[in-house]
């Protein structure tokens, strides 16, 4: 069952593959990888930006907490002269802790620095190669679309294209129906020659070819026998004709006028 799920995995694997192979295309490819990089530099500059920011607060924090040194130093002095040597413990040591402040924050704005500058060394480089592969993404581009025109116009030349190769078939297609269609034509136009069909309008006596060839056998026989028949009574055909004649004459004598 392990086996056959994993062939099923390769398989469906192997498909979605081959699809997103052929709807990839390589110029919106470049322009994606493009504008991602552009998304990492602008993250650097931001980057750069949050830091300059910060060490531009803890310097002037450090400026702030160097200008309150000077002043307990100088109150110091004054409580000393004074003759108040509390106080002045109390100003000095405030300005001992400051101090102490200040080297942790020139510490931490020098680590500050330190990434500052590497970051814009990155960003120098990043943006070194962003345009190299902007030019080169260009390059690919435009060997892409020529070669890709050049492909369809030698499919289209040759016909062996997807297009191309539809439209063979369609005109294949038509060529099989009009030969199909002469052809029909033809034995239509033979079988009409040659009697195979029926006249439709008289197909209402509900009799079929061999009823009618019955028929029409028939009625030959039955004229050849009336025939044979007067032939017999006239005899020979010339004394009965002269005599209808006499007996004709009477008759057109007795229409004259008297």
């Amino acid at each position: 069952m392990a086996g056959l799920s994993g062939r099923f995995s390769t398989v469906v694997k192997a498909k979605i593959s081959k699809l997103l192979d052929k709807a990839e295309d390589p110029s919106e490819t470049l322009e994606y990888s493009y504008q991602k990089q552009m998304e990492l530099l602008q993250n650097v500059k931001k980057g750069l930006a949050d830091v300059v920011t910060s060490k531009k607060r803890l310097q002037l924090q450090s400026q702030k907490m160097e200008q309150q040194v000077v002043k307990l130093d100088t109150q110091a002095r004054q409580a000393l002269s004074a003759g108040n040597e509390t106080l002045a413990r109390t100003a000095l040591e405030r300005k001992a802790a400051i101090q102490s402040e200040l080297q942790g924050l020139d510490t931490q704005v020098a680590e500050l620095e330190q990434q500052q500058q590497s970051m814009v060394d990155n960003q120098a480089k990043l943006q070194a190669k962003i345009e190299a592969f902007r030019s080169k993404k260009e390059v690919v581009k435009a060997q892409y679309s020529a070669a890709e025109a050049q492909v369809r116009i030698s499919e289209a030349a040759t016909g062996v294209g997807e297009e191309m190769a539809d439209v063979g078939l369609a005109m294949q297609r038509a060529l099989d129906k009009t030969e199909n269609m002469r052809a029909r034509a033809g034995a239509m136009d033979e079988l009409e020659k040659a009697g195979a069909f029926d006249d439709l309008t008289q197909l209402g006596d509900g009799q079929d070819d061999i009823d009618r060839q019955l028929a029409q056998l028939g009625a030959g026989g039955a004229v050849d026998s009336e025939l044979e028949k007067l032939k017999a009574e006239l005899g020979g055909g010339s004394a009965p004709a002269a005599e209808l004649g006499a007996g004709d004459a009477p008759a057109a004598d007795a229409e004259k006028p008297a």
